[in-house]
């Protein structure tokens, strides 16, 4: 009895009954503040400026005028990005059909990658989260297809008009200044499309990805593409080009809708613990972070200067040294040519971040403390990087260690979605394993 009584009771303090009789959490004074706080940096709009739509509400996902999204494109999408049978113009023979999209962004690491550096052709295994990924000896090193820098997540892409680090992928919107002038060497960006529905098209010419009439007939998704695109005329149905609008649909349909701020938002008080609740209240004032990380993906199309490391060093693998000096350690200012924009990174996804062991364009940290105690301390990596370019938020913090505990709190527990198993499919169309198909990958993925 008494203890039934002590239950009775927490149910008066901490909740109500609505208009259906059902009992509801009352916000405690700390829930208030957070809300308060959101209300300020959301210029009025709460915490419905905040929450991520259910990824199967098309409707209410940001997306390209010239590719509305649609169940059937989303579930070729769903199969093209994991579809190893899309790997068919590899530079060695050998090694086909044993990668896709997924292979640099594989589920099991939030959709990064799940090493520093990713590989696609000419890596061989997995492990259990895409750790043991490593390069295929084989594989003469120059046919290799191995990122010079650190993948970002496909996680909540649809909040971003442009791809890619430095943001040269995309002809419209933050782009639409630049689009011609780098017409010669990404041609797509004169197609007035969108960042996702640029690199379904650029990155199927970069990694290595045939899809086309063969591909579908031959794997059997030819009545898949005449469901996503029946306007399209047959004799180009199947192709790089719906290709890359499939893949792109799917691509923004990937939210970190469960996640537990996303809960909370909702109204689910108890959804974030008290220490991850004022690590928001942190992330929203003091610790200055939703000045470049706002909106229901807590990014933006910002590119600011961190000062920090890029992908060098440590056993990184760089094949291109020329273009990687002007197109990848230049940042936006490699793509346009603007010294103002010189090591200036997009602001990156910050969810899931605890499913992925590397931080940073360059993937020179190795945990989420370690990139707030940085920003916090304020003293740039990169000596490269002028002091005029840094960030204003860069330094100057003045975080606790108490603080930065919670911080860290809110960002590695609260901004992690833990089912993002759903946006895999059980298998694709060709029997193939996924993400990867080659012969460690099959034994590391019980494939075979």
């Amino acid at each position: 009895m008494k203890r039934v009584g002590f239950v009775l009771l927490v149910m008066v303090l901490y909740s109500c009954a609505n208009d259906d009789g059902e009992y509801v959490l009352i916000p405690t004074t700390l829930d208030q503040e957070l809300l308060a706080t959101l209300d300020i940096a959301s210029d009025g709009q709460g915490t419905s400026f905040f929450i991520l739509p259910n990824e199967t509400d098309l409707a209410s996902i940001p997306q390209d005028p010239l590719n509305p999204l649609t169940p059937e494109k989303v579930a070729l999408g769903k199969l093209l990005v994991h579809e190893t049978a899309t790997g068919g113009a590899p530079k060695v023979e050998a090694n086909k059909f044993e990668y896709a999209c997924a292979s640099c962004h594989p589920v099991a690491s939030g959709f990064y990658a799940g090493v520093r550096q990713g590989i696609s052709e000419g890596g061989m295994g997995f492990g259990l989260a895409g750790e043991a990924r490593v390069l295929n000896t084989v594989t003469p090193l120059d046919s290799v297809d191995i990122l010079p820098i650190k993948v970002p997540t496909l996680l909540n892409v649809a909040y971003q008009d442009i791809m890619l680090w430095n943001g040269a992928l995309g002809g419209t919107g933050t782009n639409a200044p630049f689009a011609a002038a780098s017409a010669d060497e990404i041609p797509e960006n004169l197609l007035g499309l969108e960042g996702l529905e640029v690199q379904g098209m650029a990155g199927q010419d970069v990694h290595r990805l045939k899809i086309d009439e063969e591909f579908a007939e031959t794997y059997g998704y030819k009545s898949m593409f005449d469901a996503a695109f029946p306007d399209i005329a047959e004799e180009e149905r199947y192709s790089r080009f719906t290709g890359a609008l499939a893949i792109a649909a799917f691509n923004r349909t990937v939210l970190a809708n469960q996640a537990p701020w996303q809960d909370w938002l909702k109204g689910d008080f108890d959804a974030m613990t008290e220490e991850e609740k004022r690590g928001a209240v942190l992330f929203f004032e003091k610790g200055k972070c939703v000045n470049c990380h706002t909106g229901p993906s807590l990014k933006s199309n910002e590119f600011h200067a961190l000062g920090m490391g890029d992908l060098t060093g440590n056993g990184a693998v760089i094949l291109d040294q020329e273009n990687f000096d002007e197109n990848v350690v230049k940042g936006r200012g490699g793509f346009t040519g603007r010294a103002e924009d010189n090591y200036k990174f997009k602001v990156p996804n910050l969810y899931n971040l605890a499913d992925n062991p590397f931080y940073g364009h360059g993937g020179t940290f190795t945990s989420i403390r370690q990139v707030i105690e940085y920003i916090n301390r304020g003293q740039k990596e990169n000596p490269l990087v002028p002091d005029s370019q840094l960030a204003r938020e860069f330094g100057g913090l003045g975080l606790t260690e108490r603080e930065i505990d919670q911080l860290t709190a809110f960002i590695t527990n609260a901004l992690r979605d833990p089912n993002l198993q759903r946006y895999e499919p059980d298998s694709v169309l060709s029997n193939n394993c996924i993400p990867n198909n080659d012969a460690q990958s099959k034994i590391d993925l019980d494939c075979e």
